[in-house]
Formats: C-alpha cells, sequence, structure tokens
C-alpha cells in the first residue's frame, strides 16, 4: 500500500469515527488523531508539532480543544502520570494500562495481565460499580537498567 493510499485509509477511518461520535470532520480533528495514532503518549505541545507539519498555521490552544473534545467523545483517551504533562492516545476501546521507565520516561501500554475488565476486583466498592481500573507501573527499561549498571 502506498503512502497516499495510507493516508486515505487513514482519514477515511478517522472521519467515520468522528461522524459516529456525533463531531464534525474538520481538517484539525483529522489531524489531531492522525498525530496521536502516530505519535502514541504524546504531550499536547508533541502533537502541536505534529499537526503544524500539515496545518502551519494551528495555533496550541486550538490544540488543546480539540484533544479535550476528542478525549470526551471517547475517540483519545487521556493518561495523566505523575509528574508528567498529560499524554493522549488512539488505543480506547480495552482497559490496559502503562508501564513508565523512571530514567528516561519512556511509556509502553501493558495490557490486562488476568481476568475480566477492569482487570482488579476491590476489597471494598464502596457501593460504586467499577469500570475502569487504572494501574501504572513504573520502573527501569531494559536500556536505562543496562546504563546504571
Amino acid at each position: 500500500m502506498t503512502s497516499t493510499a495510507a493516508t486515505a485509509e487513514t482519514t477515511a477511518r478517522w472521519s467515520e469515527a468522528l461522524r459516529t461520535h456525533g463531531r464534525r470532520v474538520t481538517k484539525q480533528r483529522l489531524a489531531v488523531l492522525t498525530a496521536v495514532e502516530h505519535h502514541p503518549h504524546a504531550v499536547a505541545d508533541d502533537v502541536a508539532a505534529a499537526v503544524r507539519g500539515e496545518l502551519p498555521d494551528i495555533s496550541l490552544q486550538s490544540v488543546y480543544v480539540v484533544l479535550a473534545d476528542l478525549t470526551e467523545t471517547g475517540l483519545l483517551r487521556k493518561i495523566e502520570p505523575p509528574h508528567s504533562p498529560a499524554r493522549y492516545e488512539t488505543r480506547v476501546d480495552d482497559n490496559h494500562h502503562h508501564a513508565i521507565c523512571t530514567g528516561c520516561g519512556r511509556i509502553e501500554d501493558v495490557d490486562c495481565a488476568v481476568g475480566h475488565a477492569p482487570c482488579l476486583t476491590p476489597e471494598n466498592t464502596h457501593g460504586m460499580t467499577i469500570q475502569i481500573a487504572d494501574v501504572l507501573y513504573r520502573g527501569l527499561c531494559a536500556d536505562c537498567a543496562d546504563q546504571a549498571s
């Protein structure tokens, strides 16, 4: 598949997703979705930099507005690691978790280890119906561990 065909396929897929979620298809929304898809776990500044390759005049504020809207509609997932700005990803249809390297900051997706979503069953739900469990694993990646030794 050529780059042009892949771009057309991506545009068609995101256009359909936007319509399904009751949103108009705009070049800003498409550019943000594509940027986040190609740069999972990106911060807003990195998304804006990627989007500016296609839309050079887009403001950072506009990117923040689109990110918030797409997160609210469920097309993006916002993750908020400690001591880090919010990050965004397009993987939204499952209850996966994240592993963050405390050395370099690399973030990797971690599928549910065992059981049914939400993967963890709390001892006391306090009357809530638990739908999602956000687990954040923190440690050193192999590269940082090698450098440390």
